[in-house]
């Protein structure tokens, strides 16, 4: 990405997100990274490395711990694995076996499951591999602590049990020397000690010349004299001679260790980098999770469609000092590329700019950002601002006129991919004469395509902004009661600059205030009024719709509690209706219980009764006289969800029911104990005494 001028990152305040995130690092290679962050134009990285950081911000936010714990620098070490002859310690090669063990655990960690959900991370491991024999190698030659094992090579074996002998030879004579000088008073409290390596008495001064061997020094008082008796010269020499065929072998065995393991230096070189790059991600992730950075979309064109963004600096130190950080949503596209932005001094208006400039960068440089996650952010390749104060002492230039050659710059270079800047655009000169130039700058901006924010209080960039096409207004909203601005941006009508109404409040004298408005011109000073008179309506528009929001809220929520209750009483009729199922299956079980036991008992009759017929006869009145009272109970149950019986006299086109088969007719004709019956298309004759009077039985 190319910038203009050199001081961009500066003015924008990139550098301090960097410092940020290096905070966060563990490794020197990731803190070599933050130093060094790229900003991409290319969308497959700016979205790799999103999408990277993202994941990893889940993780964390999940509670899980991703494995990567190795943090020591040993570039060096990695360096000399490659150099023929060289040879590395016990110590640094415990450092390169928790590398492999580091990157071990990464491997595990990313099983199936995991390298589908994190995709993005796996890909930082997916060019390598794990090799097992690196610390297989390193376990056969060293012990736990970083020593060569006695076992490492056969010679080393066996100087360390010679080592071992003489040792014991050593302390077993010089123990018998110090008990019997000591019984003699030769030596002092201390009795013995170690001086170049070797083990000597502490002997009183004046008893030296009682005791052969040989003087190794003094004491600082000079009162104690240190003597290696003449009876362990010998063996010491020998533990003396041993010990440096030790260290001998010992540097052999590492040599030939440094050789193999040197084999694998470009696989432990790709591991150690693998542990500084996750360093990295982590990193990145927790500035996100500090500033609350989101992963917007990403589209390959000149776009910006902010929702909810703030400026990631200001709201963190907002946090610390427990202050409301007031959002920023705005949207730069091919039919409003630029964005002039007008109101009162110190409303926001430079915050504004700086927040999309910075969220710009570090989106490119694949940094989550505090803006809501529907947000959407193009790619741009190149940036230029203008930013407060440019006047330059060494080219004697005046503060407009380095304005002036700023804007030569932008204008000659800018195209449909650069995105600009301008804080108080044509300030510094005559407001009419700036004006002017001011306008053309504009329109060649806007000929070429390119995308940008202007901060100005000329009111004729205001009215040009609704002639030009692809330039918008936008105005800082301010709180003329309260004199104090409001912070937040409003898109599609200009902004006042409150200057009388801010002269009223302080209480400036109305005579010179009226003075003043006289030498306004009159056009001028009404399309100011009109637009402080549009945005306090504005302001008052936005309460209204706030509260209104609030209402459907309040609303929703008394929907989706009447919604549970509905459910409640939905659930509590359902069980209902099961325990009334449950009901007719215990009837219908214990039907079933007592026809069996009857069956039973009638099986146990049939075998005992010499009549057989008889038995024969009962079993069949059980079971059909048992299914024609069933069919008969279903039938009378539904004619009583129809029909009540009322009794009473029957007489002619009186509705009955015939007791027999429960069948309803009407009564066309009576002739003595007997009645013809209308029941379908068919007369019947039944029986009075068989016939009951009913009525149709009233719905509620």
């Amino acid at each position: 990405m190319k910038f203009f001028p050199e001081s961009t990152l500066v003015q924008l305040e990139y550098e301090k997100v960097k410092v940020l995130l290096s905070n966060h690092c563990k490794t020197e290679f990731g803190k070599a990274k933050c130093a060094a962050l790229r900003i991409h134009t290319k969308k497959e990285f700016i979205e790799t490395e999103l999408r990277q950081t993202n994941e990893y911000k889940l993780i964390t936010q999940s509670g899980q711990v991703f494995p990567n714990d190795f943090v020591a620098n040993i570039a060096k070490e990695l360096k000399l694995l490659s150099i023929q002859g060289a040879v590395l310690s016990g110590e640094q090669f415990l450092l390169i076996k928790r590398l492999t063990q580091n990157t071990n655990n990464i491997f595990r960690w990313f099983d199936a499951e995991k390298r589908q959900a994190y995709g993005a991370l796996a890909k930082v491991i997916n060019d390598t591999y794990y090799e097992k024999a690196i610390p297989q190698l390193i376990d056969e030659v060293l012990d736990e602590t970083g020593n060569v094992k006695d076992n490492a090579s056969e010679e080393l074996y066996k100087i360390r049990m010679s080592l071992y002998k003489r040792r014991n030879e050593l302390r077993r004579l010089f123990d018998k020397i110090v008990s019997k000088l000591n019984k003699q008073g030769y030596l002092t409290d201390i009795e013995e000690s170690f001086m170049n390596g070797r083990r000597v008495l502490a002997v009183f001064a004046e008893q030296k010349r009682q005791i052969k061997g040989v003087l190794h020094g003094e004491s600082d008082s000079r009162r104690t004299t240190f003597i290696e008796p003449e009876e362990t010269t010998e063996l010491n020499n020998e533990i003396f001679s041993l010990e440096h065929e030790e260290s001998r072998e010992v540097y052999k065995i590492l040599r030939i260790l440094t050789k193999n393991i040197g084999v694998y230096a470009a696989v432990l070189k790709t591991y150690f980098d693998i542990a500084g790059e996750y360093d990295f991600i982590q990193a990145k992730a927790k500035l996100a999770i500090e500033m609350g950075g989101n992963f917007p979309q990403i589209f390959d064109k000149a776009h910006i469609q902010l929702i909810d963004a703030y400026h990631p600096l200001l709201f963190l130190y907002n946090k610390v000092n427990n202050k409301p950080t007031i959002p920023v949503t705005l949207t730069l596209n091919e039919k409003q590329r630029i964005l002039v932005i007008s109101g009162p001094n110190a409303g926001g208006k430079t915050v504004t700019l700086k927040t999309v400039g910075l969220l710009q960068l570090m989106v490119q440089s694949g940094l989550l950002v505090p803006v809501h996650p529907d947000s959407e952010m193009g790619i741009f390749k190149q940036i230029m601002i203008h930013i407060g104060d440019t006047q330059s002492l060494e080219f004697e230039l005046s503060t407009y006129s380095s304005h002036l050659k700023n804007m030569k710059h932008f204008m000659e270079n800018a195209n449909g991919k650069t995105l600009f800047f301008i804080d108080e655009l044509g300030s510094g000169s005559d407001p009419n004469l700036g004006g002017a130039f001011a306008e053309v700058i504009m329109e060649e901006l806007a000929f070429k395509h390119s995308f940008g924010i202007v901060t100005t209080h000329y009111l004729n960039l205001k009215v040009m902004a609704n002639k030009v096409p692809g330039i918008i207004n936008g105005a800082m909203q301010f709180d003329e009661k309260n004199l104090l601005p409001m912070y937040k941006l409003i898109v599609g009508k200009p902004g006042s600059s409150y200057t009388f109404s801010i002269a009223e409040r302080i209480g400036l004298d109305k005579k010179l205030i009226t003075k003043a408005k006289a030498l306004v011109d009159e056009d001028h000073f009404t399309l100011d009024k009109l637009l402080n008179r549009t945005e306090q309506d504005l302001q008052r528009i936005d309460k209204d719709k706030s509260e209104l929001q609030q209402l459907l809220k309040e609303n929703e929520r008394l929907k989706k509690e009447m919604q549970q209750v509905l459910n409640k009483e939905k659930h509590l009729q359902e069980v209902e209706k099961l325990m009334h199922q449950n009901k007719i299956s215990e009837d219908k079980f214990s039907y079933l219980k007592d026809m069996e036991r009857r069956l039973k008992a009638m099986v146990i009759e049939w075998r005992k009764a010499e009549d057989k017929d008889k038995v024969v006869k009962m079993i069949h009145a059980l079971l059909f006289n048992q299914k024609e009272k069933i069919v008969a109970e279903k039938q009378q149950k539904k004619l009583n969800e129809k029909f009540i019986e009322i009794g009473g006299d029957i007489k002619i086109g009186a509705k009955v029911k015939m007791k027999q088969n429960r069948q309803i007719g009407i009564v066309k004709e009576i002739k003595g104990k007997k009645a013809i019956l209308q029941v379908g298309v068919m007369p019947i004759t039944v029986d009075l005494q068989d016939l009951v009077v009913v009525k149709d039985k009233v719905v509620e």
